[in-house]
């Protein structure tokens, strides 16, 4: 099943507190539970780099997220959507750098042999919405580890924040080797990430 699914609707959820209603009357089965909804925000765009056929640039302008227990939804305003496993998500972040602030993230695509990654940028209406989405999504993604690769630490959470002078990545053991995978995100959010102390640094030194 591919990482990132085209939708022409929002998959059923269920609010925390409706969740905890459902579970106290004691269900035949838990299976059959719809999942929670961590959070909501309306009024964002999204946009899939390489893009995904079948999702248009004007299907990314304006849309929601819902950032559920089980998958990452984008519904647009257009009535086209899409929906992302959590353990495809090698790496998410926070930014606030000289593109804006949004919420960036870079899905494995991996396939037998072949090694490929797709890259989401999602902004939201204000940035203030920035720090809610990524603690729903850090939460949700903690609830779906790599099963294909249990021994490598492959899921990494960033959060960027230029103005605050650097960033941190998050890969549980600092010890341990990061994978093919880990290593090419980190080698990309470091080509992208603009710090205004080392421009400084570099002028100041004649750079």
């Amino acid at each position: 099943m591919p990482s990132v699914t085209l939708i022409s609707a929002v998959p059923n959820f269920l609010s925390r507190e409706e969740h905890v209603a459902v579970v106290a009357q004691t269900p035949v089965s838990f299976s059959d539970i719809p999942p929670v909804l961590r959070h909501k925000e309306e009024n964002v765009s999204a946009t899939l780099e390489p893009p995904l056929e079948g999702f248009s640039t004007e299907d990314g302008n304006r849309g929601t997220l819902y950032v559920l227990e089980s998958v990452l939804v984008f519904m647009s305003t257009t009535g086209r959507g899409f929906q992302i496993e959590y353990s495809a998500i090698t790496l998410h972040a926070v930014s606030r750098g000289e593109t804006g602030p949004s919420i960036y993230c870079q899905l494995d695509e991996r396939e037998g042999e072949t090694d490929e990654m797709r890259e989401l940028s999602i902004v939201p209406e204000s940035a203030a919405s920035l720090e809610p989405i990524f603690e729903a999504l850090s939460r949700c993604a903690a609830l779906h580890p790599d099963k294909a690769s249990p021994s490598e630490d492959e899921d990494m959470d960033a959060f960027i924040d230029t103005d605050g002078g650097g960033f941190e990545i998050f890969t549980g053991d600092e010890e341990q080797e990061l994978s093919e995978v880990g290593r090419a995100a980190l080698a990309h959010l470091e080509s992208i990430i603009y710090h205004p102390e080392d421009q400084a640094n570099g002028a100041a030194n004649g750079v």
